[in-house]
């Protein structure tokens, strides 16, 4: 009996496998799906509307005014503008039409993008699965396992958002490139043997704080390329609001996404949504800590750079909430706590040695995000 089972958990771990080299097949189809919706809306007019974001922009059209009875006779009053950009010197510019840029062909590459991307992730899914009965338990007990997880979560979040109506999928090119790294490095520099957790980990602690580690994992992530976006839209609205002329492919890219102002709410709803989460995550791997080892607190280095993670989003919902302190001052802060997110996970776990250290490369659950 015991040789048969090791042999079912053989089969499932290369079943797993085969699963993610699948996965990973159809999000590169999904990339490419997502590049054609890009190009086809190059080409669209639709989409060429820059002088929108100018205050002279034609295509720019006001509300229609209200009509209302005032002592017998009547009076016409302007609806208000509504003002979407939170920081000093607020512009009212409208959302881009999307990556399509308003084309039928690029709208339907859109579509076909985004139905590769919901094949991916469930083939990814199934890796995960597979990955986690082939062991028994859940499968987040190394590098290996966390990357797969996380990018499978993070796809999880974005198509969660597509279905809830958000207008995120200007999201999908960045998503799936960044995805198809991180399980390129997890098959070929990360990969790990399936294997049984080391004592310590043998907790339901590890469902309840890993699990919500990766949750957090995924959504900063979200949050961050909003941010990035919102950077790099915030310029390009700066340029031409004092008259300059950014480059053609700026122009052709930049103007399909979001408003500055929509980019920027996005990643602040995003990263404070979640915020909360990751306070809960820190705590129950504190309270992990002491069912293993016996005290709550060590100052160990995942421990450090988890608290450094939590005082840097921390510091940037603040920092949102201080007058002087929005937009791009505060976008910077977020980049800079989703850096310390990302060497809490890779720094710390490659060059950094501490009490969550338990293999070289493929390192214990604790050591893949959290505790």
């Amino acid at each position: 009996m015991t040789t048969l089972a090791a042999a079912t958990n053989e089969n499932l771990a290369e079943i797993s496998n085969v699963l993610i080299y699948s996965a990973m097949a159809v999000y590169t189809l999904a990339f490419f799906a997502y590049i054609a919706e890009w190009l086809f809306g190059s080409r669209s007019k639709v989409a060429r509307t820059a002088a929108a974001l100018t205050p002279h922009g034609a295509a720019k059209k006001a509300a229609p005014p209200v009509t209302v009875n005032q002592g017998g006779g009547t009076a016409v009053l302007e609806r208000p503008k509504v003002v979407v950009r939170a920081a000093t010197g607020s512009r009212d510019v409208p959302d881009g039409p999307g990556a399509h840029g308003g084309d039928e062909q690029g709208d339907l590459y859109g579509r076909i993008a985004i139905s590769l991307t919901v094949l991916a992730f469930l083939l990814s899914f199934g890796g995960v699965l597979t990955r986690a009965l082939s062991v028994e338990r859940a499968p987040w007990g190394n590098m290996y396992e966390f990357n797969i997880t996380f990018s499978t979560t993070a796809v999880g979040v974005y198509l969660l958002l597509l279905a809830l109506k958000k207008n995120v999928r200007w999201l999908g090119l960045f998503l799936t490139t960044s995805v198809l790294l991180d399980l390129g490095l997890a098959v070929t520099v990360l990969y790990t043997e399936s294997d049984q957790l080391v004592p310590a980990l043998h907790s339901y602690w590890l469902y309840i704080h890993v699990s919500t580690a990766i949750l957090c994992g995924a959504v900063f992530y979200i949050g961050a390329v909003g941010t990035i976006l919102y950077l790099f839209k915030d310029s390009y609205e700066n340029k031409l609001a004092t008259g300059g002329k950014p480059g053609s492919f700026a122009t052709s890219v930049l103007e399909r996404l979001p408003a500055a102002a929509s980019l920027d709410k996005f990643a602040y709803r995003v990263n404070a949504a979640v915020f909360p989460l990751w306070t809960f995550t820190i705590i129950a791997g504190a309270i992990w800590a002491g069912d293993a080892w016996g005290r709550y607190w060590g100052w160990d280095p995942k421990e450090t750079w988890s608290f450094i993670t939590w005082v840097a989003y921390a510091g940037y919902l603040h920092a949102r909430a201080t007058a002087g302190w929005k937009g791009r001052k505060a976008a910077y802060l977020a980049l800079l706590a989703f850096g310390c997110w990302l060497f809490n996970y890779y720094g710390v776990n490659i060059f950094v040695s501490g009490k969550h250290s338990y293999a070289d490369v493929g390192m214990g659950a604790l050591q893949s995000v959290g505790f």
